[in-house]
């Protein structure tokens, strides 16, 4: 196997499941393994990939999720400054819209983090457009509850300096 191969054999390890399109790993753990991947905009076939960081970390991963299984995802709605949450959003979209091929006249991915439009979807996706440098104030927001909470996993990888 090529490195890329392996790569992508190891992604699918972590992720549980094949990676559904084309990436590039952009965040990497401690031990080297990758932590977080910038996704293509599009799939192979042209559907649209709304999420443009995708978080594979498995310990990053369970222990976001017992944080959005205990309300995180209200809470992190209620506490963010919604202008600040609108242009994370913004931003997010702006940065993955400019990564679509020249001339593209297909379907096109929508929304901000995670796909949404407004308010907050998915932790997992802030946290790992956070981790990249992004000013995402959700996944700020997360950063701090993982530690105020006692969940960050001693394998996080560094969060990229903006």
């Amino acid at each position: 196997m090529t490195d890329a191969a392996d790569e992508r054999a190891r992604v699918a390890e972590l992720l549980g499941r094949p990676p559904m399109g084309e990436f590039e790993v952009v965040v990497r753990a401690p031990s080297g393994d990758p932590a977080v991947l910038r996704n293509a905009p599009l799939m192979p076939d042209g559907t649209p990939m709304p999420t443009r960081y995708w978080l594979c970390d498995p310990a990053l991963r369970s222990a976001i999720g017992t944080l959005e299984s205990e309300g995180g995802v209200r809470e992190a709605e209620a506490t963010v400054d919604p202008q600040r949450l609108a242009a994370a959003h913004a931003a997010h979209a702006a940065e993955r819209d400019a990564a679509l091929p020249t001339g593209h006249t297909g379907p096109v991915p929508f929304g901000g983090v995670g796909g949404t439009r407004e308010g907050v979807k998915c932790l997992h996706a802030h946290y790992a457009n956070w981790l990249v440098g992004a000013d995402d104030p959700v996944g700020e927001w997360v950063h701090e509850q993982l530690l105020v909470r006692d969940l960050m996993p001693a394998s996080a990888p560094a969060r990229i300096q903006p």
